[in-house]
Protein backbone atom coordinates (compact mmCIF):
# COMPACT_ATOMS: atom_id res chain seq x y z
CA UNK A 1 0.00 0.00 0.00
CA UNK A 2 1.27 3.45 -0.87
CA UNK A 3 1.11 6.53 1.35
CA UNK A 4 -0.81 9.62 0.28
CA UNK A 5 2.53 11.44 -0.07
CA UNK A 6 3.91 8.75 -2.42
CA UNK A 7 0.75 8.83 -4.52
CA UNK A 8 0.82 12.64 -4.66
CA UNK A 9 4.50 12.78 -5.61
CA UNK A 10 3.99 10.23 -8.38
CA UNK A 11 1.00 12.18 -9.70
CA UNK A 12 3.00 15.42 -9.73
CA UNK A 13 5.78 13.70 -11.68
CA UNK A 14 3.26 12.52 -14.28
CA UNK A 15 1.81 16.05 -14.44
CA UNK A 16 5.26 17.57 -15.04
CA UNK A 17 5.93 15.12 -17.89
CA UNK A 18 2.51 15.95 -19.37
CA UNK A 19 3.17 19.70 -19.21
CA UNK A 20 6.65 19.37 -20.73
CA UNK A 21 5.18 17.40 -23.65
CA UNK A 22 2.78 20.31 -24.17
CA UNK A 23 5.84 22.66 -24.35
CA UNK A 24 5.25 24.28 -20.95
CA UNK A 25 8.34 25.43 -19.07
CA UNK A 26 8.36 24.27 -15.43
CA UNK A 27 9.38 27.19 -13.20
CA UNK A 28 8.78 25.72 -9.73
CA UNK A 29 7.53 22.63 -7.98
CA UNK A 30 5.98 22.64 -4.52
CA UNK A 31 6.23 26.41 -4.05
CA UNK A 32 5.24 26.94 -0.45
CA UNK A 33 4.24 29.74 1.89
CA UNK A 34 2.82 29.46 5.40
CA UNK A 35 -0.71 29.86 4.03
CA UNK A 36 -0.52 27.55 1.04
CA UNK A 37 1.36 25.54 -1.54
CA UNK A 38 1.29 25.37 -5.31
CA UNK A 39 2.17 22.01 -6.79
CA UNK A 40 3.54 23.26 -10.13
CA UNK A 41 4.22 26.70 -11.52
CA UNK A 42 4.69 26.64 -15.28
CA UNK A 43 4.85 29.03 -18.21
CA UNK A 44 3.55 28.83 -21.73
CA UNK A 45 3.68 31.50 -24.44
CA UNK A 46 1.11 33.74 -22.74
CA UNK A 47 0.64 32.80 -19.12
CA UNK A 48 2.19 31.87 -15.82
CA UNK A 49 0.16 28.82 -14.84
CA UNK A 50 -0.45 27.70 -11.29
CA UNK A 51 -1.30 24.00 -11.37
CA UNK A 52 -2.98 22.05 -8.60
CA UNK A 53 -2.42 18.31 -9.07
CA UNK A 54 -4.96 15.84 -7.70
CA UNK A 55 -3.99 12.18 -7.97
CA UNK A 56 -6.51 9.41 -7.47
CA UNK A 57 -6.80 5.69 -8.00
CA UNK A 58 -8.94 4.49 -10.87
CA UNK A 59 -12.72 4.97 -10.54
CA UNK A 60 -12.84 7.45 -7.65
CA UNK A 61 -16.20 8.16 -6.02
CA UNK A 62 -15.90 11.89 -6.78
CA UNK A 63 -14.03 13.90 -9.36
CA UNK A 64 -10.59 14.99 -8.12
CA UNK A 65 -11.23 18.60 -9.15
CA UNK A 66 -14.02 18.69 -6.54
CA UNK A 67 -11.30 18.58 -3.86
CA UNK A 68 -10.20 22.04 -4.98
CA UNK A 69 -12.93 23.84 -3.08
CA UNK A 70 -13.28 27.62 -2.55
CA UNK A 71 -11.10 27.53 0.56
CA UNK A 72 -8.31 25.70 -1.29
CA UNK A 73 -8.67 28.07 -4.26
CA UNK A 74 -8.23 31.12 -2.00
CA UNK A 75 -5.04 29.64 -0.53
CA UNK A 76 -3.67 28.91 -4.01
CA UNK A 77 -4.54 32.42 -5.20
CA UNK A 78 -2.89 34.02 -2.17
CA UNK A 79 0.24 31.90 -2.68
CA UNK A 80 0.27 32.75 -6.40
CA UNK A 81 0.10 36.46 -5.55
CA UNK A 82 3.14 36.03 -3.30
CA UNK A 83 5.03 34.26 -6.09
CA UNK A 84 4.22 37.03 -8.57
CA UNK A 85 5.23 39.73 -6.09
CA UNK A 86 8.48 37.99 -5.08
CA UNK A 87 9.48 37.60 -8.71
CA UNK A 88 8.24 41.07 -9.71
CA UNK A 89 6.08 39.60 -12.44
CA UNK A 90 3.30 41.56 -14.06
CA UNK A 91 1.89 38.88 -16.32
CA UNK A 92 -1.33 37.11 -17.14
CA UNK A 93 -1.83 34.03 -15.04
CA UNK A 94 -4.14 31.07 -15.00
CA UNK A 95 -5.23 28.48 -12.45
CA UNK A 96 -5.42 24.92 -13.78
CA UNK A 97 -6.13 21.56 -12.19
CA UNK A 98 -4.45 18.37 -13.36
CA UNK A 99 -6.36 15.21 -12.47
CA UNK A 100 -4.04 12.20 -12.53
CA UNK A 101 -5.45 8.67 -12.35
CA UNK A 102 -3.11 5.85 -11.35
CA UNK A 103 -3.34 2.10 -10.81
CA UNK A 104 -3.74 1.37 -7.11
CA UNK A 105 -1.39 -1.64 -7.25
CA UNK A 106 1.67 -0.06 -8.86
CA UNK A 107 0.95 3.67 -9.37
CA UNK A 108 1.26 3.32 -13.15
CA UNK A 109 -0.44 6.09 -15.03
CA UNK A 110 -3.94 5.35 -16.30
CA UNK A 111 -4.93 8.79 -17.58
CA UNK A 112 -4.65 12.54 -17.13
CA UNK A 113 -7.49 15.01 -17.32
CA UNK A 114 -6.10 18.54 -17.60
CA UNK A 115 -8.51 21.37 -16.82
CA UNK A 116 -7.44 24.83 -18.01
CA UNK A 117 -8.93 27.78 -16.14
CA UNK A 118 -10.34 25.43 -13.51
CA UNK A 119 -11.04 28.45 -11.31
CA UNK A 120 -10.54 32.20 -11.34
CA UNK A 121 -9.75 34.82 -8.80
CA UNK A 122 -12.95 36.50 -7.69
CA UNK A 123 -13.58 39.85 -6.09
CA UNK A 124 -11.82 43.17 -6.32
CA UNK A 125 -8.77 42.29 -4.25
CA UNK A 126 -6.84 41.16 -7.31
CA UNK A 127 -3.09 41.57 -6.79
CA UNK A 128 -2.54 41.36 -10.57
Amino acid sequence: MFTAKEIGNKGESYAVKFLKKKKYKILERNYSKKYGEIDIIAKDKEYIIFVEVKTRHENPMTSPVDAVDKRKQKRIIKTAAAYLAENRLDVYCRFDVCEVFVNSDNLKLISINYIKNAFKQEGDYAPY
